[in-house]
């Protein structure tokens, strides 16, 4: 999942003399009625609520807890990145979601779980000299970039790497647990779900996303084929299946839409860029466009859901404050569609500034504030490098 971050503050009583508790309790459910707003007969949700279910009584996403707390690539606030090392933590937290991973495809065709196709940043391929000629720079979503890229090694390879912290310099302490976890696959991660999910006697959900689908298609590499035949081969292909999968290329989920019956959910960058399967054919639509009552009516014809980032929930001022929620919940929840935002972190530099504290930069700020401010605006859940902070933060707000 991509990069960004939120917060806000509200009175003690409602203005119409509820207590905060039960107001947010009413909040609650109205976000839970509209997420099923497809029930209603609202446009654009029925077809993709036919093929797809609403889970209800069958255990399909709309039976997580609501606001859901999505752990963002593991427990990343703690343990490097898509390693087990950090899925496995944000299980133990509580996370009610882990986003094990980022699909990335290997030279042999496997998928992989990293952030981006570049390794560069999380891992320890660097220090292998046997590597050294890998170093290229390549243009990935028109941006020339630098480093080791997946798609030029084996699984075999990449299997002789360690993954290492992605931001040390905000997190020096993940950097103890560096060269400790190699490289997951995406089928070792379904293997491990199921593990998980016998051991711990409930059903644990992962999060998948296919990055930079455009480029790798180019390559040969079709990553949504890849994800369709493994999810196929373990029968988690269905609508009720308890993987989510995520793009921030709405062609990448109109794809998935013809090939899975899993829960699919668009991501949804700042307002004025364009997804990049829209610059490489030609489609003028920005984010902007998107997420207006149209666009999200289309995103809805073949999605379930949208994963935008939190400044298109609530935007920043140019101190980096947060400002007036946009009408953007009600009018998804309106479309039928569930809203996922990323990415609340604990630290002051990833903080709206008014939810900072202190002056240094990673520290950690208010970030319960921030959380309550996010969950009153009434989206279904939120993704967290920090799932425990997130779980209490539902809490006092459930509970009020």
């Amino acid at each position: 999942m991509g990069t960004q971050e939120t917060q806000g503050t509200p009175e003690s009583r409602e203005p119409n003399g509820q207590d905060r508790g039960t107001a947010r309790r009413a909040l609650l459910g109205a976000a839970v009625l509209g997420a099923g707003g497809a029930v209603l007969g609202l446009p654009g949700a029925a077809r993709a609520d036919e093929r797809h279910g609403s889970g209800g009584h069958g255990g399909g996403y709309k039976s997580l807890p609501k606001p859901t707390v999505i752990g963002h690539r593991g427990a990343s606030g703690y343990r490097p990145e898509h390693t087990f090392g950090s899925y496995q933590l944000a299980l133990d937290m509580g996370a009610d979601v882990v986003e094990a991973g980022d699909l990335v495809p290997t030279k042999d065709g496997h998928l992989v779980c990293r952030h981006e196709p570049e390794i560069g940043g999380t891992t320890d391929v660097s220090a292998h000299p046997e590597f050294a000629d890998r170093k290229t720079t390549k243009t990935l979503d028109g941006v020339p970039t630098t480093g080791w890229f997946t798609e030029d090694f084996t699984l075999a390879e990449l299997k002789t790497l360690r993954a290492v912290e992605r931001i040390p310099a905000n997190r020096p302490h993940n950097t103890l647990y560096n060269g400790r976890w190699e490289i997951p696959t995406f089928e070792e991660v379904l293997h491990w779900q199921d593990e998980q999910t016998l051991k711990r006697g409930k059903q644990v959900w992962i999060y998948p996303e296919t990055k930079h689908p455009t480029y790798f298609r180019a390559l040969g590499l079709g990553l949504e084929e890849r994800l369709a035949k493994v999810l196929r081969k373990h029968g988690k292909d269905k609508k009720n299946s308890p993987v989510i999968i995520q793009s921030f290329e709405p062609t990448s989920i109109q794809r998935l839409d013809k090939l899975v019956g899993n829960p699919l959910v668009v991501l949804l960058s700042a307002a004025n860029t364009r997804p990049w399967d829209f610059v490489t054919t030609g489609d003028p639509r920005t984010v902007a466009d998107l997420v207006k009552p149209e666009g999200l009516k289309w995103i809805a014809s073949y999605a379930q859901g949208i994963g935008p980032t939190l400044d298109l929930v609530i935007p920043k001022d140019a101190n980096g404050a947060l400002t007036t929620p946009t009408t953007l919940v009600a009018d998804a929840h309106r479309a039928g569609l569930i809203l996922h935002p990323y990415t609340m972190r604990n630290e002051n530099t990833f903080l709206p500034a008014n939810f900072r504290q202190g002056t240094d930069p990673n520290a950690y700020g208010d970030a319960f504030g921030a959380f309550r401010t996010y969950f009153a605006t009434g989206i279904d859940g939120v993704f967290s490098d920090n799932a425990d902070t997130a779980l209490l933060a539902r809490e006092d707000f459930v509970n009020g």
